[in-house]
């Protein structure tokens, strides 16, 4: 059940192959194999089973997922002829299921050796909250839709931006000299991760020309394999919206300051869709004011001796960064009400935003 729901996502509901509505299944020892694949991503998951006789078959995956499903978690016998016919047994239920051969099946791209980095899951599932929802999803500018990864320097950054925020994490990590380079993990690819990436156990994570692979690996040996393609294209150069220097710095309490900015939101529309920002001695002002709605004033204490300074940025914008921090206690970085903000906390990760024009 749990392989089937672990692959299962991949499989579009509009496919001109039929091939690609079905998952592979394929016995390796004591284990099943399942495989599912829309051609740019690819995910196998192994479950251990008691295998009597060995081989490989394919069948439509939401049907077989719905019987599973359905079933519950009783035991389950399969069987299947030399016609791609799977029996499915359990308890007092039968089901035949017609299949297609595993010889029509896409195979699963092989990596070599060379090109690969070894850390933990709980890691990379942090990166990848931190920077998944800043991904841009305008089809016009496909570089950027997806995480930008880079390994060199003993580090491993990821980037995602939509060219009004941007979010930057990076840890460290042992690369080799032959591990070192950089590619972009489509939208796609980054969905499954997210969901499938565990807070224990190690990911391996291999690249190669135009694909990438994740092998999650737990300690019971079970192990989930995600490859995908990568997008093609050069990253644009992120370091340059990064503010050099700040002027302005200001602690705040991150539960705090997140729910006043969803209260602040709820009195914007689509037509004004910003909340200003009003700093004054100890004090942040949060308003939004749309004229069909009304308005909104929230009021924090905070830790400030800067001159009055007002900004005014999409909630959104901030409200996604905090809902993905942990962290109790974040920082903004200001220079003026026309530069990018920065919102950052006591480890790695940057975010800058930019701001919108004060009404």
């Amino acid at each position: 059940m749990n392989g089937l729901q672990a692959v299962q996502n991949v499989v579009g509901t509009r496919t001109t192959l039929p091939i690609l509505s079905n998952v592979l299944l394929r016995t390796e020892g004591q284990r099943l194999e399942l495989t599912a694949t829309d051609l740019d991503v690819t995910i196998t998951c192994a479950v251990e089973a008691s295998v009597k006789k060995g081989g490989s078959t394919t069948v439509p995956v939401k049907r077989l997922f719905g019987i599973v499903r359905e079933l519950g978690n009783a035991e389950l016998d399969l069987d299947v002829d030399d016609k791609n016919v799977c029996a499915v047994r359990s308890g007092p239920s039968f089901y035949r299921i017609n299949g297609l051969s595993a010889d029509e099946f896409p195979p699963t791209p092989k990596f070599k050796e060379d090109k690969k980095v070894v850390l933990s899951q709980q890691t990379v599932k942090g990166m990848m909250r931190k920077t998944s929802f800043a991904v841009s999803t305008d089809e016009s500018r496909y570089v950027l839709n997806g995480i930008f990864l880079t390994l060199k320097d003993h580090k491993m950054t990821m980037v995602a931006t939509d060219g009004r925020r941007l979010a930057l994490v990076d840890e460290e990590v042992d690369v080799s000299e032959a591990s070192h380079g950089e590619f972009i993990i489509p939208a796609k690819a980054v969905g499954e991760l997210n969901r499938l990436l565990q807070d224990k156990g190690d990911v391996e994570i291999r690249y190669a020309e135009n694909q990438a692979s994740f092998n999650l690996k737990d300690e019971k040996s079970a192990s989930v394999l995600i490859v995908t393609k990568l997008i093609e294209g050069n990253y644009p150069n992120y370091r340059q919206v990064i503010p050099a220097e700040t002027k302005e710095r200001i602690g705040l309490l991150r539960e705090e300051f997140l729910h006043a900015l969803k209260r602040a939101e709820i009195m914007t529309s689509e037509k004004s869709n910003s909340v200003k920002m009003s700093f004054s001695s100890n004090k942040l002002e949060i308003t939004a004011n749309s004229p069909e709605v009304g308005e909104a004033k929230e009021t924090l204490a905070v830790n400030y001796k800067g001159p009055d300074l007002a900004i005014a940025f999409n909630p959104k914008y901030l409200i996604d960064p905090l809902n993905a921090l942990a962290q109790d206690e974040v920082f903004i970085e200001l220079i003026d009400e026309l530069s990018p903000g920065v919102l950052k906390i006591n480890g790695p990760f940057l975010y800058v935003v930019m701001p919108m024009r004060l009404s």
